[in-house]
């Protein structure tokens, strides 16, 4: 697709003999997806007025870099998941274990509550760096439709149906 477009772009004599042969030396070379909109940004001039572009022009350090927000997201969300249910059920065992006596520090029945949502936690922690990839492998995927041409797109989705 890419060299298909270098050599539409040189044909249309967008790109002199020299320019071409940088780029499409370039794409070669390419080793991720995210090292192609570089190459070919300013020969797609709608690439940036469509929906998805800031994916589709991302470098694989920005895709990266977005996997791992998405991780430090997630890691927020499994430790909120954890503390706020948690210390409901602290408080709610301290406020009955309050007695003629005092406090009767009886079973520990939010123990139960803890480890439950705790585990989520733990999983996200210790799974972190396969989280991160399987997010950066799904945000290269989106890149890669961001990327197909309407018609290719147009093109799949009738073969689909």
């Amino acid at each position: 697709m890419v060299s298909q477009l270098l050599a539409d772009a040189y044909a249309d004599g967008r790109l002199d003999r020299e320019e071409y042969d940088e780029r499409a030396d370039a794409a070669s070379r390419a080793k991720t997806l995210g090292d192609l909109p570089p190459v070919v940004a300013d020969l797609v001039p709608d690439l940036a007025d469509r929906p998805g572009s800031e994916l589709a022009l991302a470098t694989p350090d920005e895709l990266r870099t977005r996997a791992v927000e998405e991780y430090h997201r997630s890691r927020r969300n499994a430790l909120s998941g954890m503390l706020v249910p948690s210390l409901i059920c602290v408080v709610i065992w301290v406020l009955t274990g309050f007695g003629g006596k005092g406090f009767d520090p009886s079973f520990f029945w939010p123990g139960f509550v803890i480890l439950g949502t705790g585990v989520n936690l733990l999983r996200t922690v210790v799974n972190k760096q396969n989280m991160i990839e399987d997010e950066r492998r799904k945000l290269e995927k989106k890149q890669r439709k961001a990327l197909e041409s309407p018609e290719a797109s147009k093109a799949g989705s009738d073969q689909d149906s």
